[in-house]
């Protein structure tokens, strides 16, 4: 219900992790660890692909553009969650809450999209590998891109402006460490029931389309790899195809439950530890993964080392 005669708040306070106090300096020391190599990881993975001209091709176009989302949403989450594990106050405005949710919404957004385009690149390059370079163009992986990104960052505008409609003054308390929307629906004193259907509708559209375009790309592959009778070939179609499907499937196993299933109000401590995954660990290990399980970035790295060693 609406509270017409209540204070309306601007200024919320973010919990932030649970934790007893004598993990502060070791959970601090750990995340920072963790936000260190991912930009040095993500950053050195778009350097990399900039400068080596071998891997001047869409795979590495969509990968080099997968490290910077990472990297944006990282920064989005991490540092303010640093800073807060010494903060006293940890107080953050109503207009910052916003644009720190804007900001993620983008990033998590794009980033399924981004998933979606790399699987379809997959697909026409192991099922259709005459017709590649015919197909994967230059034009069509930049509007690939342009179009993840556009999707992106239709999708938070459209849950900022139903933000606009929601006020706050039963509570300063946002039990999370970053402003998520869920959290905030919580704390809302007019009834959020428009955005919940708003999140579940167009959180729900975008991951079925897709994690759809995923399943299908990839089956479509195992079908095709099935079928070649070289052992060396198929070993390298699953070490590539394999990195991408991990990936996958740990980004949207936490964002499926956290939007399209969201929890009820006691289960804020399951919301949190879903979203410090997607959100810190997961742009820490991509990199990781995507590079150990790659010959040719591996090779690049080799080449690289002996030249500036």
């Amino acid at each position: 219900m609406e509270t017409k005669n209540a204070t309306e708040l601007t200024e919320f306070v973010l919990t932030g992790l649970k934790y007893q106090s004598e993990w502060q300096i070791p959970l601090f020391l750990l995340f920072l660890i963790i936000y260190l190599i991912t930009l040095i990881g993500n950053l050195g993975l778009i350097a990399l692909i900039c400068n080596d001209p071998h891997l001047h091709s869409p795979m590495y176009l969509f990968l080099g553009n997968l490290a910077f989302v990472d990297t944006w949403l990282s920064s989005t989450v991490t540092p303010n969650m640093l800073v807060n594990f010494f903060s006293k106050s940890k107080m953050i405005s109503l207009s910052e809450c916003k644009i720190q949710f804007f900001s993620f919404a983008i990033c998590a957004t794009t980033e399924c999209f981004l998933l979606a385009t790399m699987a379809y690149d997959r697909y026409v390059a192991i099922c259709k590998p005459l017709l590649y370079p015919v197909i994967m163009t230059n034009r069509l992986c930049i509007r690939l891109l342009i179009l993840s990104f556009l999707g992106g960052l239709s999708h938070a505008i459209i849950h900022n402006v139903f933000l606009l409609r929601l006020t706050f003054c039963n509570s300063i308390i946002i039990h999370h460490f970053y402003c998520d929307i869920i959290p905030l629906f919580k704390i809302s004193c007019t009834d959020p029931s428009i955005n919940y259907m708003m999140v579940l509708i167009f959180a729900g559209i975008i991951q079925i389309f897709t994690i759809s375009v995923v399943l299908a790309s990839y089956t479509l592959v195992l079908f095709t790899i099935l079928k070649k009778k070289s052992m060396q070939g198929i070993r390298k179609t699953f070490s590539t195809c394999g990195a991408h499907l991990l990936s996958v499937s740990l980004y949207y196993g936490p964002l499926l439950f956290m939007y399209v299933l969201p929890g009820s109000a006691e289960e804020n401590d399951q919301d949190m530890m879903d979203s410090l995954f997607y959100a810190v660990i997961i742009p820490f290990l991509n990199p990781i993964i995507y590079s150990l399980r790659n010959k040719k970035v591996i090779d690049s790295v080799t080449k690289m080392l002996k030249r500036n060693v």
